[in-house]
C-alpha cells in the first residue's frame, strides 16, 4: 500500500478539483447525508465542524447568497467531499482502521488550501 501524507493529499485533491463542473455541487448536496454519516466516527470525526462548514457554503454559493470565492475554492470542497464518498480512492475505505485516513488527510488539506476564503466566508455568515 501507498505511504499517504498531506503532500499526496492536496496533491490528489487538486487534480480532482481541476475536473469539478458546476454540476458537482448538486451532486454532493444531494449526498449530504451520506457524505456526513462518513463523518460520525473514526478518523474523520474531529473533522465533521468542517465538514458542516463546506456543506453551509456550498448552499449559499449554489443559491446565489455568497459568491464571493473563486470558483477553485469551491471545486475543492466538491472534490474532498466526494473523495470522503469514493470507496475506492487511494486507500480503499474498507481496509479497517486506516481506509479513512487518506478521506481525513483530504478533508484537512482542503480545509487549509481555501482557509483565507473559508474565514471570509464565516465573517460574511456572522455579519450576516
Amino acid at each position: 500500500m501507498k505511504e499517504f501524507d498531506e503532500k499526496k493529499a492536496r496533491e490528489e485533491l487538486i487534480k480532482r478539483a481541476q475536473k469539478v463542473k458546476d454540476e458537482d455541487i448538486s451532486t454532493v448536496l444531494r449526498r449530504k447525508k451520506e457524505i456526513e454519516d462518513k463523518f460520525s466516527g473514526g478518523p474523520l470525526k474531529p473533522y465533521i465542524d468542517k465538514a458542516k462548514t463546506f456543506f453551509s457554503l456550498l448552499r449559499d454559493y449554489k443559491a446565489g447568497n455568497y459568491k464571493q470565492i473563486p470558483f477553485w475554492s469551491i471545486a475543492a470542497v466538491v472534490a474532498a467531499l466526494l473523495y470522503v464518498v469514493n470507496p475506492f480512492d487511494l486507500i480503499p475505505d474498507a481496509i479497517p482502521g486506516i481506509g479513512l485516513i487518506d478521506d481525513a488527510f483530504v478533508i484537512a488539506a482542503c480545509w487549509h488550501m481555501i482557509e483565507k476564503d473559508l474565514l471570509a466566508y464565516q465573517e460574511w455568515l456572522a455579519a450576516g
